[in-house]
């Protein structure tokens, strides 16, 4: 297929060219997704297999921060990858990422655990995790804009929904091949050394995404703007200049920042909430959110064609408005739906620790150097271990922490200046004291998978997948029709990696972190509810809407 058939500023129908264009680009970015999602979709898994020099609430916190950590980079593979592409070309910028990411992903599945080599296990963790950061910061402005500027000027939101699709869709295979792992291995197999699989088949995709982007041609509007001259010599430092610098920071705070919380919080937060949180059974999340994606996926489509017709900016806003409003409730009926027993629990006899406030630490050690030792910190542990929500109340000075199930108490105890033999051993007839009350209370060690309401999980599930429709749909055409071709890579790749590389990113360790500092199962939900009105008030006031623009210039 020759590019400069396809010419950009015009309508047209759908072509034979321009599916190919769609296809290959949407492919590759699926398999890129995949490679990225599947650290976060095995984070419980990591945790134990990468940082189990820490305690247990530290090292899942600590799990989810090298998950973010991939995120925190997106931002500078943006700017390096973004001018890169400006400067050279779409096409061979995003055959670099995805190499990047194919074979970062594939040497997580061969790495030694932290029982094997200690330390340097989660170090080289991480520094994988920053590779795929840095790939990913620079594929998914290439594709959609690549897609974008192949596409008629009346139909860029429908030819770019199908880029949205690629991460939902990406997620999708990679819970398909986790349980499909889970079901053939056994739980405890798969937990041992059958993770490592998903990851290792990404060498496979890699191949079949190089061998399909191998195919293409470059973007017909960087033909023409190389061969006119107007390209761009320093495309960062173009990007970064008076007005677009300013309209940058506008796409951030008034599109990509609430944009990226209400997806991340609709996908990857309601996983971890449904597994981690409500105790529900690994493999019955996965189905449970596998369903939600399967049913909501095709409204990418839907609100990418519908934003070609009434507009990108409202469909995305109203998207931010209805999570901010009704997150609360959807997660409470989750809750209702998926586990009732905790739900009647805590009506029936609340968890509350009575202990002095002094004695109550923020969970959290990234180098792992701090215990947590005290009787509220111990009390607070074990609670949150159990998965079971509590308060606090306040007591004089110097009180040994209780903690209060309903009419029973459980009096933890002091750790500080106890030996580790100890220590271990006073903490396991206190957890095995408190488990006995909480039993007695009605609180379950795990969600009943018999009293899960499925059809109602279901159904909460897929109108936080809707709202991730709606917001992401019409995202890239959105961005790609806001800044001029030749720095549109860079200037559009930095606000969009920036919102879902750090305010997205950092979604699940924010939000577990406040769940595990205040004992509030939906507390966490408070950092994308802040985000999503802050965008929907930035977005409404300071930016344009963009579906009529000619993307030519």
């Amino acid at each position: 297929m020759s590019s400069s058939a396809i010419p950009g500023g015009h309508k047209a129908a759908l072509t034979k060219g321009h599916k190919k264009v769609i296809f290959a680009s949407s492919l590759g970015t699926v398999f890129e997704w995949y490679d990225f999602f599947l650290y976060g979709s095995l984070a419980a898994i990591i945790a134990k297999q990468f940082f189990s020099g820490v305690n247990e609430t530290t090292g899942m916190i600590f799990a989810l921060l090298a998950f973010a950590a991939g995120f925190f980079v997106r931002p500078f593979g943006a700017a390096f990858f973004g001018s890169l592409g400006d400067r050279i070309g779409r096409k061979y910028t995003f055959l670099v990422t995805i190499l990047i990411m194919g074979i970062s992903t594939f040497l997580v599945g061969v790495l030694p655990n932290y029982a094997s080599i200690g330390f340097a296990a989660p170090v080289i963790l991480i520094i994988l995790r920053l590779a795929q950061g840095l790939a990913m910061g620079g594929e998914y402005g290439g594709a959609a804009t690549y897609v974008a500027e192949h596409a008629p000027d009346d139909k860029r939101g429908l030819y770019t929904s199908f880029i949205q699709c690629t991460a939902t869709l990406g997620l999708f295979l990679s819970l398909a091949i986790i349980l499909a792992c889970r079901y053939t291995l056994g739980n405890e197999a798969f937990e041992a050394w059958g993770w490592r699989i998903p990851f290792l088949v990404s060498i496979i995709l890699l191949g079949v995404s190089v061998w399909i982007r191998l195919q293409l041609s470059e973007s017909p509007l960087f033909q023409q703007m190389k061969a006119e001259g107007k390209g761009s010599k320093t495309p960062f430092r173009d990007s970064v200049k008076g007005g677009n610098l300013k309209l940058m920071l506008l796409v951030l705070l008034g599109a990509t920042a609430g944009q990226a919380v209400v997806w991340y919080g609709g996908q990857f937060y309601a996983l971890f909430f449904l597994s981690s949180t409500l105790k529900v059974d690994a493999t019955v999340s996965y189905l449970l959110i596998a369903g939600a994606l399967l049913l909501g996926t095709p409204l990418f489509i839907f609100f990418g064609w519908l934003s070609d017709r009434i507009g990108r900016k409202k469909i995305i806003l109203a998207g931010c408005l209805l999570a901010a409003v009704t997150y609360i409730p959807l997660f409470k009926g989750l809750t209702h739906a998926a586990n009732p027993a905790v739900e009647e629990a805590r009506a029936k006899a609340p968890a509350v620790i009575v202990a002095d406030p002094d004695t109550c630490s923020f969970q959290f050690d990234p180098v792992g150097v701090r215990k947590f030792n005290s009787s509220c910190d111990i009390a607070a542990t074990a609670l949150t271990k159990a998965g079971v929500p509590y308060s606090v109340q306040a007591a004089p000075a110097g009180t040994l922490a209780k903690v209060n199930v309903g009419n029973a108490e459980v009096t933890s105890f002091e750790g500080e200046g106890l030996a580790s033999a100890d220590l271990k051993g006073k903490t396991a007839d206190f957890g095995k004291s408190l488990k006995a009350q909480l039993s007695a209370a009605g609180y379950p060690e795990k969600a009943d998978t018999a009293r899960i309401n499925v059809p109602m999980a279901l159904f909460c599930l897929w109108v936080l997948v809707v709202y991730v429709t709606m917001v992401y749909g019409p995202i890239a055409a959105y961005l790609v029709e806001l800044f001029p071709t030749r720095i549109r890579y860079t200037s559009m790749s930095l606000p969009y990696h920036i919102g879902n590389g750090w305010f997205g990113g950092f979604l699940p360790a924010i939000s577990f972190g406040l769940v595990a500092g205040t004992g509030d199962m939906y507390k966490g939900l408070w950092y994308p509810i802040g985000i999503a009105l802050m965008t929907l008030v930035i977005g409404a006031l300071f930016l344009r809407e963009t579906k009529d623009v000619d993307i030519t210039k």
